[in-house]
Formats: C-alpha cells, structure tokens, sequence
C-alpha cells in the first residue's frame, strides 16, 4: 500500500494514468524528487550568474572574447528562469495537513508572496537595452538575475536534509559561501583598481604595460589572490595610499572579521555534531569504568566490558535502539522495525505463514541483545520466558562442562521457541534443555514469553496455529504428558499459576497493609496512656480526685485501654 501511495504523488505516475486530463491540472508535491531535482536545475542557473554576471562586468576582455557564449548560456538561464515560474504557479502547499491542489487557489497563493515579486524582478528584459547601447558588453544589465538566489538556498536546505552525510555538506556550503564572498571582493578590487589607474601606486593592480600583467587569467588570479589574503587575514597586504582604498581595507577587514568567526563558529559545530555520538558513548564507558572501580570489579570482568564496548563501538550499534528512534512517530517507528527485523523472524518455523498482522506486532516487540565470547545465552535448567533468533555470530549448544559441543548455531538459527509458548502439559515444565553458549560477539533477537501472548490477544485463529505447531515439535520429541488437561494448549496469563501468583501478591500487599494498621494502633493507645496518666497526677496534687473515681469506678494507669 505504500508503493501504491508513493507511486501516486509521482507527477510522472499522474500523466500516465490521467490520459484525458491537462497539464494545466496537473500539481506537483514540494515533497516529490521531481521537485528536489527541479531544484538543482534552477540552482545550477542561480550559481552560473552569481559567479560570471559579476565577472564579465568588470574583467571586460572576458565579455568581449567569449560574448556568443555568454549569450547562449544567458538565455538559456533565462529560460529555466521562466519554467521555474511555471513550476512555482503548480506546487502544492499543505494547508491543515493536506496537500492543496486547487490550480486557481496555488495561482492565487504564490502571486500573494514576496518571493512572486522577487521572481518577477529577476526576469525583467532589461536586455533590450543591448539594442539601444549598441552592445552586448554591459552583462550588469542582468544583474536582477542574482534576485533568484532563495531557489538555490532551498536546495541546499533540502540537500541538507536529505544527503547522509550532513557534514560534509555542510563544509562544501560553507567553502562555496566564502569563496562567492572572496570572489566578488576580488571583482572590485579589479574595477576600483582600474578606475584609479593600474599602477598608480603600490596598492592597486600591478601596471598592464607589462606583458606578464595583462593577461586576462594574471588579473584574475592576482585579484584572488589579494582578496583572499585581505578577508582571510592570514597574510601582509599592500597599504592603501588613497582614501578610497583606506575605506575599501577598513570594509574588507570587517568582513573578514566575519568571515573568520563565521567559519571558526561553523567548523566548531560540526566537529562538535560529528563527535557528538562519539561522546555520548564515551561518556557512558567512562561511567561503566567508574562504577566498576568504585565496587573494585575483577580486572578480568572489567576487560570483558571494555571489549564489550569495544565491539559495540567498531561495528556502530546503538546501545539502544528505542532511546535512538524516540523522537520517531509511533507509525514510522514500526515501519522501521518491520524493515529491519521481519525477514528474520520469518525465518523461525513456528511463525511461518502466520497473519501479516500478528507478524508486525511480534516485530515491534524483540529486542536486539549483544553477547560478548563465553556468555551464556541459556543454562540447562532455566525457566524460559523468551526466545532468540541469531541475526550475526555462533553459538555452541553445550554440555554441562562448558566444552563438549553438541551443535553449532549461526546466523537465522533460533531456539527456545517452544518455551515462550508456554505449552500445558511439557514435560520440561518449560524450562530449558540445554546450555547455548557464544562463541564469539553474537547479535541476538530475543522475544519475550509475555510479549508474545500479549500479541496473540487480537489473533486467536494465529493461537491456534502457534499451539498446533509447538504441540507437535513436542510430541516428536516426546516431551508432551497428554495426561494432563488441557494439554498441547497455550497456557494463558489467567492459568492457575498465574492466579495463584497474583493471589500471593495480593496477600502480601494486605500483610503489609493490616501491619502498618496495627502499628499505627499501638502508637495511638500507648499516647491516650500517657495522656491519661499524666491527667491524674495533675488532680491528685491539687487534691481532688478523677471524676471516674467520683462516680464510682476506680481507673488505673495500668488498665488495659479498649477501643
């Protein structure tokens, strides 16, 4: 269903299956890659003026030796300029969570905002001057062209977004920022230099009477060269002689201030963001070391926890996936263990065929667990109350003595699947049969008993299957007392043990209760004594008597109190 749903925002879906609708009714999702990759294009064409526009206006032998190049690719940009519009008046909105895909209310919506007017600006056919100049060689007449820079600025929010390595991107964002900023500085100190005259003094451009100077990639990467030096501050720069060129400096060095600190600020957090797991970790391994000091643990046990981290650490698995996912919607969470754990559970025979539901509920329910080499999954003896599915690594099914191995399991082998059924009548009492060791790191899936049951609830046709299933593995193994009633059948939370446990939890509870009453009993009739006693003191010394004794009875301090 969802490839059904996907499939249906594509624009390209749309066209196929809408044979008798117009393109005037078609409407494109901002969420769908057609848009994303629609935003590369006009990117393409913001970055190409923002880079040459600036460069043709003051490196004038650019302009000219090149002109029908920069003439074809102008217009070409223009062209996408205008189809970008195009695609703006057909982009959907969401309004109340629901994607809006009225053409009139779309029209309506981006004609109210800034940026229709920006787009407007940006497309304004000032190139109709080149017929009255009588040139082409004024490029700054398309300067309204960089007014389109918000189209690139939202590709690289969604780039951001979407890329899995954030950090890296985030660094070539930064460097092509700087180098714009480096890039234009250095355009003007060309055009200032060639206003003042080049080589007028020691601070301008070199004199172009000099072969070497007047070449057109000299002037450019020498103005490069000055400018990087300049906002970088990370060299000597020619002192300016002119006023001019004193308030050209004072403003290049503010702006090289902010460059630096742009870049010390924006560098620091991303070293900060790609360590920010490392630490995390670290800081739970430093605690785990502490602890294990403070309670003076074995040196040997001590090493087996480091390598546990160790291992955890070098194939990058999360201590915990539920703390990871959290901030996740619950849907997408599931849609995230399905994909992850359900070809592995399908692999277990007793749930094989099962309900595609009940399937999705025992897949939001295991738990990844990491075992470290020797650890024992199970001993021979023990209640089992959950399963395991090997997902990585091997494990040895052993005997008592540790060594000797019966079976070696690896990865998709499971076991203990028989006892979280908690079948009535196993010969075993559900506990288990053998003693499962690991070999070396082995990555489990475990599956509670509780879990399980509380599953099956809503599946009672899928019960009934489990119950066929786990009654015959034991039969063949002849470990089922078809004696007992009710044998081959689940047993369920509401089974005699069960109630019985639940009852002794109960009296247990009334226990404490009844003794903190009794307690709270004692307290109240040893103070009203007291009271009493102290009661009669007082009358005795002034001379009179208690008017119990007055009428009659004689009370002592002594007698027993009734309630």
């Amino acid at each position: 269903m969802a490839t059904i749903a996907l499939a249906s925002c594509d624009p390209i879906s749309r066209v196929r299956k809408g044979k008798g609708q117009r393109w005037t009714d078609y409407v494109i999702d901002p969420a769908d890659n057609f848009y994303y990759r629609w935003l590369l294009v006009i990117t393409a064409a913001v970055l190409y003026n923002w880079t040459i526009l600036i460069t043709r206006a003051v490196f004038l032998q650019l302009q000219a030796d090149y002109w029908r190049l920069w003439m074809t690719l102008d217009y070409i940009c223009d062209a996408i300029y205008i189809m970008d519009m195009a695609v703006r008046f057909r982009t959907g909105y969401l309004e109340q969570g629901l994607l809006v895909k009225d053409v009139k209310k779309l029209c309506k919506h981006y004609i109210s905002t800034f940026n229709f007017k920006l787009d407007c600006l940006s497309i304004l056919p000032l190139d109709l001057l080149y017929i009255a100049l009588g040139t082409v060689d004024q490029p700054e007449l398309r300067f309204p062209r960089l007014l389109r820079v918000r189209r690139a600025l939202e590709c690289f929010e969604r780039t951001e977004t979407r890329t899995n390595f954030p950090n890296l991107f985030r660094i070539i964002n930064l460097v092509l920022y700087i180098f714009i900023i480096i890039h234009w500085n250095a355009c003007f100190y060309f055009a200032i230099s060639s206003a003042l005259g080049f080589g007028v003094d020691g601070w301008v451009y070199p004199n172009t009477s000099y072969p070497i100077n007047n070449t057109l990639s000299r002037k450019y990467i020498y103005s490069l060269y000055w400018s990087t030096l300049t906002l970088t501050t990370i060299g000597e720069t020619p002192t300016p002689e002119q006023d001019i060129e004193f308030v050209f400096v004072v403003f290049d060095f503010l702006v090289g201030v902010l460059i630096f600190a742009t870049i010390v600020g924006n560098v620091g957090t991303m070293i900060t963001n790609m360590n920010a797991v490392r630490a995390e970790f670290q800081a739970k391994v430093d605690g785990i070391k502490q602890y294990m000091e403070f309670r003076q643990v074995s040196k040997d046990l001590q090493n087996r926890v480091i390598k546990w981290f160790d291992y955890l650490w070098t194939n990058q698995k999360s201590l915990d996936e539920e703390e990871v996912l959290r901030s996740l919607p619950d849907k997408l969470k599931a849609e995230i263990a399905i994909h992850v754990h359900l070809d592995t559970l399908k692999r277990v025979s007793i749930f094989s065929d099962c309900e595609p539901g009940l399937l999705v509920e025992i897949v939001l329910k295991l738990k990844p667990q990491v075992f470290s080499p020797g650890d024992y999954i199970c001993r021979k003896g023990d209640i089992g109350k959950e399963m395991y599915i090997v997902k990585q690594g091997k494990l040895a099914v052993v005997a008592d003595d540790g060594v000797t191995t019966f079976v070696t399991l690896s990865d998709g082998s499971y076991f203990g699947e028989v006892s979280i059924l908690n079948i009535t009548g196993s010969k075993t009492g559900n506990r288990r049969t053998a003693n499962v060791r690991s070999i070396g790191y082995s990555d489990l899936f475990c599956l509670s008993k509780d879990d399980l049951l509380d599953a099956l609830k809503e599946y009672p046709d899928a019960k009934n299957i489990l119950e066929d299933r786990g009654r015959k593995i034991l039969m063949k193994d002849g470990l089922l007392d078809e004696t007992v009633p009710n044998a081959g059948k689940l047993a369920t939370p509401r089974d005699a043990e069960d109630k019985i446990e639940k009852m002794e939890q109960s009296l247990d509870t009334l226990q404490t209760r009844f003794a903190r009453l009794l307690a709270e009993f004692s307290s109240s009739q040893q103070k009203l004594k007291k009271r009493l006693t102290k009661l009669e003191q007082n009358l005795s010394e002034k001379g009179g008597k208690p008017r119990a004794a007055q009428d009659g009875n004689d009370y002592s301090s002594d007698d027993e109190l009734t309630c």
